[in-house]
């Protein structure tokens, strides 16, 4: 029935499985490992199944420009994949599947630079000024978040901007957007800016450290 689906389902059929070398898991009698011996007896069957697919960075860019020629930012290989007979509990047996990921390819220099113009303070709004490399993919959905030093996760901005909705100048070199001074702490401190990839899901730009 799946691989029936795989033929007809477009969003199926890039999904990759490994072979089925276990046998049939389900259905079984609890606690045993018999095939179904109620009325109904049901005929065994894989229905338990993990299938998996690899995003290319051509699936998400959301603007022209050329891709790096190393598209798969990942690499999957299936080490194992097995039914665990031994558990009884339900009607199914669990199935698991063990892979190996390599991520590439490494990337020594940022992809995007990440400056904070001027002085910064609470009292008026603030700037900051970018620039990327030509093949980065880019989205509407980047933006620029205002960090502490010390911060440990994507999650802990102090406040963000919107690459496109707070943009204010644009150059072939760089581009410049800004922040409100609302949302600049009062207290002041140390802080760092980093730019965050919607379509790579990660930060790929950090600036050096700068008072407010």
């Amino acid at each position: 029935q799946l691989n029936m689906a795989k033929k007809k389902e477009a969003f199926l059929k890039e999904f990759k499985e490994g072979p089925l070398q276990f046998k049939p898991t389900y259905k079984f009698d609890l606690y045993s490992e018999v095939y179904d011996t109620s009325e109904k007896k049901r005929k065994p069957a894989w229905t338990d199944r993990i299938l998996w697919k690899v995003k290319n960075l051509s699936e998400v860019a959301s603007k022209e420009g050329e891709f790096p020629e190393e598209e798969h930012l990942i690499s999957v290989t299936l080490n194992n994949y097995v039914s665990h007979m031994s558990y009884g509990i339900s009607d199914h047996k669990p199935v698991t599947g063990t892979f190996k990921l390599e991520m590439k390819p490494l990337v020594s220099d940022p992809l995007v630079v990440l400056d904070a113009e001027g002085e910064w303070s609470a009292e008026h709004d603030v700037l900051i000024r970018y620039s990327a490399v030509p093949e980065f993919p880019s989205s509407a959905w980047d933006w620029i978040g205002l960090f502490q030093v010390t911060f440990r996760h994507v999650n802990d901005y102090v406040t963000y901007a919107w690459v496109e909705d707070d943009e204010i100048s644009s150059n072939k070199d760089s581009k410049q957007v800004y922040m409100s001074a609302s949302e600049i702490p009062k207290m002041g401190g140390e802080f760092l800016l980093c730019y965050y990839s919607n379509n790579l899901q990660s930060i790929v730009g950090i600036s050096e450290p700068f008072q407010v």
